[in-house]
């Protein structure tokens, strides 16, 4: 989709393009995916990634960019801290144009580990209707700087439309199910999640604690962790000690 002079004008195509998507059942992913790509058209940032919240303190990621997209939000689900938890705490975006000169005092782990990666700059935003937050929209830019107050006002205008789309594609309110299928390393956190609960005899919060104390102790990923549960390498038992 081609840029035309006025954001607002390109905007609002993109909405008309992702309620058709929606409406004609041919949403999920894709749609995501269209709205990653216009934060990139539009925005002086390098990626974007979008999760929605999944119980507490838990993200699932649906749409990452590229590479680095994807690490900055694994390292989050894994740690359990960073940029996007903070934008759905406090329910306002959270904005850092250079994270070379940020302490790192709020989220000390992830700002130690994303230092390894080419990120200058983090803007995370809570995606919110009402009183209702349902996720957030990462962006970040290889370079520090920051976003112009009319650049803030495009990605606020994108939050909206990644809302939306995340309210719309939702099958069952009260039962929290989904139209977007889970990336596979998503769907595994889930089942040795479960496999916890069932072999630890634990709560879903105090198992998924369990798989992110584990994985840090080892210096390992949640999903690597994840995936050796479930295809047998090591045993609930394990994540115990």
């Amino acid at each position: 989709m081609s840029v035309p002079q006025s954001p607002e004008e390109f905007l609002q195509r993109v909405w008309v393009a992702v309620a058709a998507s929606i409406s004609g059942g041919s949403g999920g992913t894709e749609v995501l995916a269209l709205v990653g790509r216009v934060c990139t058209q539009l925005l002086p940032v390098d990626g974007a990634s979008i999760s929605m919240v999944a119980g507490a303190r838990t993200r699932e990621a649906l749409y990452s960019g590229d590479e680095t997209s994807d690490r900055i939000q694994r390292l989050q689900v894994s740690l359990g801290e960073g940029p996007s938890y903070q934008a759905y705490a406090m329910r306002r975006p959270i904005l850092l144009p250079d994270l070379a000169a940020d302490p790192g005092t709020r989220w000390p782990v992830f700002a130690t580990e994303i230092g390894a990666y080419p990120v200058g700059a983090l803007f995370a935003f809570p995606l919110q209707r009402g009183a209702i937050t349902i996720g957030a929209l990462d962006l970040y830019r290889r370079q520090p700087g920051w976003l112009s107050s009319e650049e803030v006002t495009i990605a606020l205008r994108i939050v909206d439309i990644a809302t939306l789309a995340l309210l719309a594609l939702r099958v069952d309110s009260l039962q929290g199910e989904w139209v977007v299928a889970l990336p596979l390393e998503r769907a595994q956190v889930h089942q040795a999640t479960g496999m916890l609960i069932s072999g630890l005899g634990v709560t879903a919060e105090q198992a998924l604690a369990k798989l992110r104390a584990h994985a840090f102790a080892v210096g390992r990923m949640v999903d690597e962790i994840a995936d050796d549960l479930v295809c047998g390498r090591i045993l609930p038992a394990d994540i115990e000690l």
